[in-house]
C-alpha cells in the first residue's frame, strides 16, 4: 500500500470513528477500518480491565473463527497470559519510549501465547498496537492475516502503531461527546435523566406507537412539601429530598423493563416507558407513592398516569400526553390521594381527560390546571393544597 493509500486510509478511519455514537460502533470502526488499512483478513479490539486483570474483546471484524462473534458477549483474556501490552508499556513507554507495534507469526516460538492463538484460529500472522488514553494502557488493537498471505513487515508495524494512535485519538473524541451528551441529557442534582432526555425519547416512543400499536405510559410526580422543607431547613436539605425521591424513582423504576426515570425540574419528575403493558407501570408508580411516604423529609408524592393503555382518546401529540398526566397528578394532589390518579379511568366522562381538554391559558402551559375549575367538577377541587 503507498504513502497515499495509506493516508486514505487513516482519514476514512478517523472520519468513520467520528461519525459513531455508541462504543460498539466505535469499536467496529476502529476495527474494521485499521483491518481494511492493512489489509488483514480479521481484526479485533480489546480494552484492558485492570480491576479484572484481563483483556476484554469490544468486537471482531472479518473473517470469523469458529467460536467467535462480531460482538461478544465476555471474550476476555488473562493479561497474564500476554503480557506484553503491560510489560510494554511500563518498562519502556513510561521511560519515554514511543508505544510501537510488533508482529507475530505463526511459525514463531512454540510457548508464545499468541503464536498458539494464531495456529489454533487458522491464522498466519498478527500485527498488535498497544492503545494509550490519558498516559495509560487502555487496550489494543490486533489485526492477522490468513497462512496465505504474505506476513507483516516492521513497517506494517510501524503503520499499526499510527493507527493505534489515531484509534487512541477516536476514543477520546468519542468520551468527549459522550460526556457531552451525558450533560445534555442529565439532571445534575439527581443524575436522572432531564425534560430534554423525556421529550426526545417521547416523540420516539409515539411514532413506534402509531406504527405498531406499541404502550406508552407517562407518569408524573409531584413531591409534596418541598417547599415547607426548604423554608424551614433550608435548600440543602431540599435538596437531599430531591435526591432522595430520584432514587426511589429510579429503584422503582428499575421493574419496568426500559423505563426511563428523569426530573423535569423543581418538585416534578416522571418515569416513561415504552412497549410495557400499563397495568405493570400502574404497579411501579403505587410503589413510588408507598416509598416516597416513608421518607423521612417531605409529605410523600402525587402522581399521575397517561398511558396509552387506557381510554385517553387519540394521542394527538406528546404535548397532549404530558397534559393528561399533569391533570392526573394534579388530581391526585387535590385529593391527596396516596395511590396513582390514572387517565381515562373514569370511562367517558373521566374529569382527568376532560382538565386536558380545557384550552391552556396564555403562557407556560406546565402547572396551569390549578386556577381553572372543570365542568362538572367541584370549583375548589384544583385550589385546595399546596404545592
Amino acid at each position: 500500500m503507498g504513502e497515499d493509500s495509506r493516508l486514505r486510509a487513516v482519514v476514512e478511519l478517523a472520519q468513520r470513528m467520528a461519525a459513531a455514537q455508541a462504543l460498539p460502533e466505535v469499536a467496529h470502526a476502529a476495527a474494521e477500518g485499521a483491518r481494511r488499512a492493512l489489509g488483514g483478513a480479521f481484526a479485533a479490539l480489546s480494552a484492558w480491565e485492570r480491576e479484572r486483570g484481563r483483556l476484554r474483546v469490544l468486537v471482531n471484524t472479518g473473517e470469523l473463527a469458529p467460536g467467535e462473534e462480531p460482538y461478544p458477549e465476555d471474550e476476555s483474556y488473562p493479561v497474564h497470559d500476554f503480557p506484553e501490552i503491560t510489560e510494554f508499556l511500563h518498562e519502556r513507554w513510561t521511560r519515554g519510549a514511543e508505544p510501537r507495534a510488533w508482529v507475530e507469526t505463526a511459525a514463531g516460538p512454540r510457548g508464545s501465547r499468541r503464536v498458539a492463538v494464531l495456529r489454533r484460529r487458522g491464522r498466519g500472522c498478527c500485527v498488535v498496537a498497544p492503545i494509550v488514553l490519558h498516559g495509560r494502557a487502555w487496550g489494543e488493537l490486533y489485526v492477522a492475516r490468513g497462512p496465505g498471505a504474505p506476513a507483516f513487515e516492521r513497517e506494517d508495524a510501524d503503520f499499526a502503531s499510527v493507527l493505534a494512535s489515531v484509534v487512541a485519538a477516536g476514543l477520546v473524541q468519542y468520551e468527549r461527546l459522550a460526556e457531552a451528551r451525558r450533560l445534555a441529557f442529565t439532571d445534575p442534582l439527581t443524575g436522572l435523566a432531564n425534560r430534554r432526555a423525556v421529550e426526545i425519547r417521547l416523540d420516539e416512543a409515539l411514532e413506534r406507537h402509531r406504527a405498531t400499536g406499541e404502550v406508552v405510559s407517562l407518569v408524573v410526580c409531584d413531591v409534596n412539601g418541598l417547599k415547607k422543607v426548604n423554608d424551614t431547613f433550608g435548600h440543602a436539605t431540599g435538596d437531599r429530598l430531591l435526591e432522595r425521591f430520584g432514587s426511589v424513582l429510579s429503584r422503582c423504576g428499575a421493574a419496568v423493563p426500559g423505563a426511563l426515570a428523569a426530573r423535569l425540574g423543581g418538585d416534578e419528575f416522571c418515569l416513561l416507558a415504552v412497549g410495557v403493558d400499563a397495568a405493570t407501570v400502574e404497579r411501579a408508580a403505587g410503589e413510588v407513592c408507598r416509598r416516597a411516604a416513608d421518607l423521612e423529609l417531605g409529605e410523600g408524592v402525587a402522581c399521575g398516569i397517561a398511558t396509552t393503555g387506557e381510554a385517553i382518546g387519540p394521542l394527538r401529540s406528546a404535548r397532549w400526553l404530558f397534559r393528561l398526566a399533569d391533570a392526573a397528578q394534579y388530581r391526585a394532589k387535590a385529593a391527596r390521594s396516596p395511590v396513582p390518579v390514572v387517565a381515562g379511568r373514569g370511562g367517558a366522562h373521566d374529569v382527568v381527560v376532560a382538565m386536558a381538554d380545557v384550552p391552556a391559558p396564555e403562557g407556560p402551559e406546565r402547572r396551569a390546571f390549578r386556577a381553572r375549575p372543570v365542568p362538572g367538577t367541584p370549583a375548589d377541587d384544583d385550589n385546595r393544597f399546596t404545592p
